[in-house]
C-alpha cells in the first residue's frame, strides 16, 4: 500500500462525532418537528457561527484582510471554534495553503485533482490533514491563546451546545445546534467544491475558482470565489453593489463601531479586466477544493 493511500484514509474512530452530529440533526429534526421556534433558532445559530468562519477565520485568520485588537481577536476565534471546524490556525493553514497551491497537486482540496467528495469532505477526514502546520500561520501562532484554543477546540463546541439546551430546550438543541451546525458545515464545504465547478468566472485565475450567487447568499458573500481568488486582500468579495456581501458589510458596521479597523476594498483597477466565461460544466462531468504575516493587532 502507498503512503499516499495510507495517510488518506479516513480516521473514523475520531470522526465518530462528526457521523453522530449529523445522525442527531437528522433524528432530532424529526422527533421534535419544525415550526417558528425552530426555524428562529436555525437562523441564529447558523448566522451567527457562518459570520464567525467568513468574517473571523477566513478573512481575519486566513487573509488578515482587515485589523483588530487582541480581546476581538480572541472573540472571533472562540465565534468560529463553535462551528465545530477545527481551531482557527489548524482552519487559516490549510486555507492558506489552498491559495498557495489552488487546484495544483498540493492543494488540499482541489475538485480537480482529487474530485468532489474529496474536495467537499473525505480531506477533512483523512489522517494526512489531521495536524496543524503551524509553520503556515506563524503570525497568529505567536499567541498563547490561539495555540490553546487550537489544542482545545471542542470545548466551545461542547459548551455551546449544553449554553443551547440550557436556553432553548430541546427544540433549540436540535435546530439552533445540531442543525444548524450540520447546514452551517456543507454549506462551508461547498466552496471548496462547488465554488471551484459551479458558476460564472469574471477573472481568468490560473484555477477553477468561480462565482455562484446562491452560494454567495448562503455563505454572506463567499460565494464570489473567483473574486477572491483574483484579489485575496479584500475583506470585500462581492466586488459590485450588485454581489451581495454579508460579511463584508456587517465587518464595516463593527469598523464604524471601531471593533475593527483598516477593512480592505477592492481598487478600483482591481475590478477591470472582466473576463466573462460560460458556466461550468454539469457536476457530472467533473471529477468525483497566500498570506504572510499579519499585521498585530493592538489593545
Amino acid at each position: 500500500m502507498s503512503y499516499a493511500v495510507a495517510v488518506d484514509r479516513p480516521r473514523w474512530r475520531e470522526n465518530l462525532p462528526f457521523w453522530g452530529v449529523h445522525v442527531a440533526a437528522v433524528v432530532g429534526a424529526i422527533w421534535v418537528g419544525f415550526g417558528w421556534t425552530a426555524a428562529t433558532w436555525l437562523v441564529g445559530g447558523y448566522a451567527v457561527r457562518m459570520f464567525a468562519i467568513t468574517a473571523g477565520y477566513h478573512r481575519y485568520f486566513a487573509h488578515r484582510s482587515y485589523k483588530t485588537g487582541r480581546a476581538f481577536q480572541l472573540v472571533l476565534a472562540v465565534l468560529g471554534a463553535t462551528a465545530a471546524q477545527q481551531g482557527p490556525l489548524w482552519w487559516a493553514a490549510h486555507h492558506r495553503r489552498h491559495h498557495k497551491y489552488s487546484d495544483q497537486p498540493e492543494d488540499v482540496h482541489s475538485p480537480r485533482q482529487r474530485g468532489f467528495l474529496w474536495s467537499h469532505v473525505q480531506w477533512i477526514l483523512s489522517s494526512r490533514h489531521k495536524e496543524t502546520d503551524l509553520a503556515a500561520i506563524r503570525d497568529f501562532a505567536r499567541y498563547p491563546e490561539l495555540r490553546w484554543l487550537d489544542d482545545h477546540d471542542t470545548i466551545p463546541v461542547i459548551a455551546t451546545g449544553i449554553a443551547t439546551f440550557l436556553v432553548g430546550g430541546t427544540t433549540a438543541l436540535v435546530w439552533g445546534f445540531f442543525v444548524a451546525t450540520v447546514a452551517c458545515w456543507h454549506v462551508t464545504f461547498c466552496i471548496n467544491s462547488l465554488a471551484h465547478v459551479w458558476g460564472r468566472r469574471r477573472y481568468a485565475t490560473a484555477d477553477d475558482s468561480r462565482n455562484n450567487a446562491v452560494l454567495a447568499l448562503l455563505t454572506f458573500g463567499e460565494g464570489w470565489h473567483n473574486n477572491h481568488h483574483h484579489y485575496q486582500r479584500a475583506a470585500r468579495q462581492g466586488f459590485f453593489w450588485w454581489e451581495l456581501d454579508v460579511s463584508y458589510y456587517a465587518l464595516k458596521v463593527l469598523e464604524a463601531l471601531r471593533v475593527v479597523r483598516d477593512v480592505g476594498g477592492v481598487p478600483e483597477h482591481v475590478r477591470g479586466g472582466v473576463i466573462e466565461r460560460p458556466p461550468s460544466p454539469p457536476l457530472s462531468s467533473c471529477r468525483t477544493s497566500a498570506a504572510g504575516s499579519a499585521p498585530s493587532p493592538s489593545g
